[in-house]
Order: structure tokens, then C-alpha cells, then sequence
């Protein structure tokens, strides 16, 4: 079966809680790359298109949310002290920030990401998540796969992973999400 790849870069910043023994108990950041797999779900029209979608259509609302949203947002986890910090200082930065249950490691990050995809494809109904790898450095990456995300059962870091809108966190109501 023919599949699609394609990957994205982005900027980003988080902490972790529970690591305090490392140095990532400090705010501090990373420049990523996202690379997703999509598996088509219809036949491709052989002999006409010879695809199933276009790699627009295909990375649209992916890359749109990638690169205005995930771009320079702050990971923290739901019980980070900063967040509450945000909630009554900067509350107009809300919209900047991930929240995550539990510490925004790569590895919930990826989970994070592929629900999420999995949420904006849904509607199209053309393609299904294969893989998505979160490449965090130049030597460190975590991979996750449909029968990954099967095992875990319905876990997922956020309920705004598993919603099709450009959300972040649960933080804020649906339509704080829609601005351009």
C-alpha cells in the first residue's frame, strides 16, 4: 500500500516535573521535527489522479496548526506550579501553552500528537495515522504507532488532543481556538 510521509519542524519549550534530579526540571527548549505516516483509507483513482488526496489537502490543517499553535508553545504539566502563574498573570498566553496530564515528555507529546491528527483527519475520513515520530534532538526520538496507541487503551495527555479544533490545553472554551 502507497503511504504518505511528510514532516514538520517547529520550536518549543517545556519542563519536567517528575525528572527533578536532571537538568530538565529547568524551563528550557528544543527545535523538533514531527514526522507523520498516513495510511490511505480509500483507493487511490490509479489511472486518473493517482492519489488519494493531494499532499495539500492530505498536510493542510496539520501543518496550519503545527505552525500556528504547537510553534513556540509552552509544555508544562497540568500540576506545574507556572501554570497557575499564567492563569492569573498572563492569562492572554493561555492560548501559547500545552498542558499535559502528567509531564510533557516527548513520548506524551507524540501520543498528544498523533490523537490529534487522528482528530483532524476524522472528518475527511480519507487517511488513518500509521506512525508519527517526534524527533526531540539531533540523537534522541520516540516513535508511536497505531497498535502503540492500542495498548495504551484511551490515554491520552488532554481531552484537546482528541478534538479536531486547534486547541492546546482544556483550559480555555472552543472558540478561543479559532482565531486566524
Amino acid at each position: 500500500m502507497v503511504r504518505l510521509n511528510f514532516s514538520r519542524r517547529y520550536s518549543m519549550a517545556h519542563r519536567l516535573l517528575h525528572d527533578a534530579s536532571s537538568k530538565c526540571l529547568t524551563p528550557h527548549g528544543h527545535d523538533e521535527i514531527v514526522t507523520i505516516r498516513l495510511r490511505p483509507l480509500t483507493p487511490m483513482a490509479l489511472g486518473a489522479a493517482n492519489m488519494t488526496a493531494s499532499f495539500a489537502q492530505a498536510k493542510g490543517a496539520w501543518h496550519a496548526w503545527i505552525d500556528g499553535w504547537v510553534d513556540h508553545a509552552l509544555q508544562l504539566n497540568a500540576d506545574d506550579p507556572l501554570l497557575g502563574y499564567f492563569q492569573r498573570e498572563e492569562p492572554n498566553q493561555l492560548t501559547r501553552i500545552m498542558v499535559f496530564r502528567g509531564d510533557p515528555t516527548t513520548e506524551a507529546l507524540a501520543i498528544a500528537f498523533f490523537r490529534k491528527l487522528e482528530a483532524m483527519l476524522a472528518p475527511e475520513g480519507l487517511f488513518a495515522v500509521d506512525e508519527l515520530t517526534v524527533q526531540e534532538t539531533p540523537t534522541n526520538a520516540v516513535t508511536v504507532t497505531a497498535a502503540d496507541l492500542a495498548a495504551l487503551g484511551g490515554w491520552t495527555p488532554g481531552d484537546w488532543a482528541t478534538r479536531p479544533d486547534a486547541s492546546l490545553n482544556d483550559l480555555l472554551p472552543a472558540d478561543a481556538w479559532s482565531r486566524a
